[in-house]
């Protein structure tokens, strides 16, 4: 990581607290992860960063302290699918400029459409652990295989194949349907998981492929029909996930849901993952960063923020000739001067306005072991 960048894109008046935060990240990542062992495992992880970063929802831009927390979390790591990438690259740019020089990305371009959203897929790795091997490409169903009642996929899939020591494999990283957790609407999102597991798993027996599929499934938990329309087409879980208690393996804030999952579908026993009760999880870091505790190191950031949005508003009322137009902007302000009013509505504001910096949702990792020479030796003694 390009630490040095702390000098020029830090206050000094916020140094020693952005510092003490990377370093408290970096110390419990190093508890709750598997250490990086040359040519003998991988990292690889999920991770949808919230609305990364358009500000289409008016909280603000992210701090340029954001930036250095999400690459902590990230290096822990070698090889990250995001989900939530903006159309605009500025803010991964700006990300990658953080991570340093060793890493790269892939992404998609966006997925067109009103439940596309604007997104963008991507891959984030490490150069130095994991080479891409020149194949990536958006899963368009066949008219076979379409999603009943609707064509294709809300954003479409990306599949990108990746090699590591003696291990090859592809990922397809998944941002499926939300909707709503009843209805036509749930229908359609256990249609779309179902439907990008059979298509992996028919591509993964007909061409002997590791296939790892990873994202944000928004299953709801383990054992919801949204699970089991991964499961029981042919995707398995880590076992070591499977094995922790389910607040330990939930990726939202308040962990309670599962939404984001690593699913595998292996070609042989040369397909490994660890075993070991760190080899996979997901991460909380809002127990160090932007914690509830934190609120009152950014409470004159957000009032800040907060006052210049009303100025701004102000401005174009008064500018505003239309009657209908200056109510919605008086509506704004009066909404914008309620959370004003009192610390407790600015501390639910914060609430919100934190996962605008970090995410809604949690890390979710496993361990894949890539030094597969010895079984390989022993077969050619057979």
């Amino acid at each position: 990581m390009r630490y040095y960048a702390i000098k020029n894109d830090i206050p000094e008046s916020r140094r020693k607290f952005v510092v003490d935060n990377l370093i408290t990240l970096k110390n419990d990542l190093g508890t709750k992860t598997p250490p990086k062992k040359t040519d003998k495992n991988l990292l690889i992880a999920t991770w949808n960063i919230r609305d990364f970063d358009s500000n289409k929802f008016g909280y603000g831009y992210r701090l340029d302290e954001s930036y250095f927390y999400i690459a902590q979390i990230l290096s822990s790591f070698d090889l990250i699918a995001v989900q939530e990438v903006n159309k605009n690259l500025a803010g991964l740019s700006r990300l990658m400029y953080v991570l340093g020089e060793e890493w790269d990305y892939i992404c998609t371009d966006v997925t067109e459409g009103p439940s596309g959203n604007g997104e963008r897929m991507t891959f984030i790795y490490d150069t130095r652990r994991v080479s891409f091997k020149k194949i990536a490409g958006e899963i368009v169903l066949p008219k076979t295989s379409q999603i009943q009642g609707d064509v294709q996929f809300a954003r479409s899939p990306f599949l990108v194949s990746f090699q590591s020591g003696w291990s090859k494999f592809s990922l397809c990283t998944v941002h499926i349907y939300y909707g709503a957790d009843s209805g036509a609407q749930l229908e359609r999102r256990k249609n779309e998981i179902a439907a990008i597991a059979k298509f992996l798993k028919k591509r993964a027996d007909s061409d002997l492929e590791n296939l790892i599929v990873l994202g944000d499934f928004n299953i709801i938990d383990r054992q919801h029909e949204t699970m089991q329309a991964l499961e029981k087409n042919g995707f398995e879980i880590p076992a070591v996930l499977k094995q922790k208690p389910e607040s330990e393996t939930a990726t939202n804030v308040s962990k309670t849901k599962h939404y984001d999952q690593i699913g595998i579908r292996s070609k042989g026993k040369n397909f490994l993952l660890g075993d070991e009760a760190n080899s996979a999880g997901a991460y909380d870091y809002y127990e160090h960063v932007f914690s509830n505790s934190d609120f009152s190191s950014y409470e004159s950031i957000i009032t800040a923020y907060l006052q210049k949005q009303i100025a701004e508003l102000s401005q174009d009322m008064a500018l505003e000739t239309s009657d209908e137009k200056r109510n919605d902007y008086q509506k704004q302000i009066t909404i914008l001067q309620k959370t004003l009013a009192t610390q407790d509505n600015l501390k639910k504001y914060y609430d919100d306005w934190r996962t605008f910096q970090m995410s809604d949702h949690l890390p979710m990792w496993a361990e894949l072991m890539i030094d597969h020479s010895e079984l390989y030796l022993k077969g050619l003694s057979m």
